[in-house]
């Protein structure tokens, strides 16, 4: 079997001639969270002019070379103002935040250093050329790169888009994910389920992730456990960037999904990697889609997800990694495990003076759904060992930021 790490490198490499998919140019509002297609260099300065730090008095310094220089105040510039006025000789003028500096200036006096009587200001000190001035193009200069290709877009560069003028921005297509829910005994919603039926939970968590991760879930026709339903499912997925199924991809006999894609014509490159939860976990091609086949436990289907799907799926979107971050961390309670496995640790994380600890969720039963809700991290328990102490260092992929 491969371990998680070989796993996750032969799906990166598998995916590698589809990844990153094509650009699209979309509203800054749909920008968010997108990998940038190609870089943006501004057409014009920030700022496009200079302008003033401070509320205060702009003037020449050369004008007030001492303290107690007293100058003639000739007018106000306020932000929006045209700075076509220029200051007058021997003179200076009240200025605020974010006007234009008027011709002449060389720099700005905050009001709080100045003393004001009518229309005449006393300097409390010498002026400095360049003091609380900002130059056009002391931010980004025109014709330089304001957002590089690559980038992940945030708030920041949004608000630098728009500042430059631009209300669109070219990013990476965001994948489209069939997720296809297998089995007889699941229901939808809204559904009657019968004795020794359940409503489908699996399809809408993995969705809730493909989201999440930055893709576009698309949700297939419940497949039943036969192999005429199992077809139908699968002819929905034409087209689509990644296909993610459910259960049916281990040894059972109505595990029919291994078998249903490959007579479909998907190309399957492994089926079980050394961890827990999510040993039975596949991977494979349909052409340009990339197919995972995800265990059917929740705890199962979710961790795998996380582990191989989502950095998928980002490299598709042309985003850089897992979007993860990974802590060192302590375990709180000693921990058995198979040697042969990497175990990963549904947990929360606490912290005291000293460490960051792991606390295990209340269950790890990988088939109760409680087992992933309130998810903080993943702690990687290591194969090669039976028994972790309490205290013991591991590494945890942090899911979300720590609530303790």
């Amino acid at each position: 079997m491969l371990t998680p790490p070989e796993a996750l490198a032969r799906i990166l490499e598998a995916i590698d001639d589809v990844a990153p998919l094509p650009p699209e140019r979309v509203p800054l509002a749909a920008a968010l969270g997108r990998a940038l297609a190609e870089e943006v260099r501004a057409d014009r300065p920030l700022p496009p002019f200079d302008n003033s730090q401070m509320d205060g008095y702009a003037l020449r310094a050369a004008d007030a070379p001492e303290a107690g220089a007293r100058l003639p105040v000739a007018f106000d510039v306020f932000a929006g103002d045209d700075r076509g006025r220029p200051l007058p000789a021997g003179a200076c003028v009240r200025i605020f935040t974010g006007a234009p500096l008027p011709p002449g200036a060389d720099c700005v006096e905050m009001q709080e250093e100045v003393g004001r009587s009518g229309k005449l200001a006393r300097f409390r000190r010498a002026a400095s050329a360049g003091r609380f001035v900002r130059r056009a193009g002391a931010d980004v200069a025109q014709g330089e790169v304001a957002l590089a290709a690559g980038l992940e877009v945030d708030a920041g560069a949004i608000g630098l888009a728009a500042a430059l003028g631009m209300p669109e921005l070219p990013v990476h297509r965001r994948p489209r994910v069939g997720i296809l829910a297998t089995g007889d005994e699941i229901v939808p919603l809204g559904g009657s389920p019968r004795p020794g039926q359940i409503f489908e939970s699996n399809g809408h968590q993995l969705a809730a992730a493909c989201a999440e991760a930055g893709a576009v879930p698309v949700r297939l026709p419940l497949a039943g456990d036969d192999p005429a339903s199992l077809r139908r499912s699968l002819s929905a997925a034409r087209g689509l960037d990644a296909l993610v199924s459910i259960g049916g991809v281990s040894v059972g006999d109505r595990d029919l999904v291994r078998a249903g894609l490959e007579g479909s014509g998907a190309r399957l490159d492994f089926w079980k990697v050394a961890m827990r939860p999510g040993k039975p976990v596949a991977f494979g091609r349909w052409g340009k889609m990339a197919v995972f086949g995800l265990p059917g436990n929740p705890a199962s289907s979710l961790v795998t997800f996380e582990l191989f799907v989502r950095p998928a799926l980002r490299a598709m979107a042309g985003l850089r990694g897992s979007g993860r971050m990974v802590l060192r961390a302590r375990l709180g309670s000693p921990e058995e495990k198979p040697s042969d496995l990497t175990l990963y640790l549904r947990c929360r994380l606490r912290r005291d003076r000293d460490s960051l600890w792991v606390e295990g969720l209340k269950t790890q039963q990988s088939g109760f759904l409680t087992s992933v809700v309130g998810l903080e991290g993943l702690a990687v328990l290591p194969p090669g060992a039976s028994r972790l102490r309490r205290g013991q260092w591991v590494d945890v992929i942090l899911v979300r930021a720590p609530s303790g």
